[in-house]
């Protein structure tokens, strides 16, 4: 198994931990990792056009918008999920039990710019995986629909 397959497997596996946690716990475990609130992002697969869903946190929420990192833990690829998001922008995630459709877009440059320092506050592992790639990690912004 090459270096990136064993990173995604790890990914996937962490991601169904998570999940399991979560629902045997009645969300009350793992529910903000690292102070964050959990989210979960639905979307639909680029390539299968199936629904796909995965675990994330969200480093910055009001009631408009939640703003997501496309880290990947400092992995020079970015993740399937924000992929997935570029492919198709409207999606769905759940934050605080509730349901949303959100329509997500990667932060322009001086929207990045502005969110990352508040990013980076929230959580400061966030500058450390920036360090491990070469690529600018994005960050999406995703718009809550009514």
């Amino acid at each position: 198994m090459n270096d990136h397959a064993l990173k995604d497997a790890g990914a996937k596996l962490m991601n169904l931990a998570h999940r399991l946690v979560l629902n045997v716990s009645g969300n009350r475990l793992l529910a903000k990792p690292f102070g964050m609130p959990l989210v979960e992002l639905h979307t639909t697969g680029r390539k299968s056009g199936l629904p796909r869903s995965c675990y994330l946190t969200a480093p910055l929420h009001d009631s408009n918008r939640v703003v997501l990192v496309a880290s990947k833990g400092g992995d020079d690829r970015d993740p399937d999920w924000y992929r997935n998001l570029e492919a198709f922008p409207d999606a769905e995630l759940v934050i605080g039990g509730i349901r949303r459709k959100i329509h997500a877009r990667t932060a322009n440059a001086q929207e990045r710019a502005e969110l990352w320092p508040r990013i980076v506050a929230a959580y400061k592992g966030y500058a450390d995986y920036q360090t491990r790639t070469s690529r600018e990690i994005p960050v999406v912004i995703c718009e809550l629909r009514n």
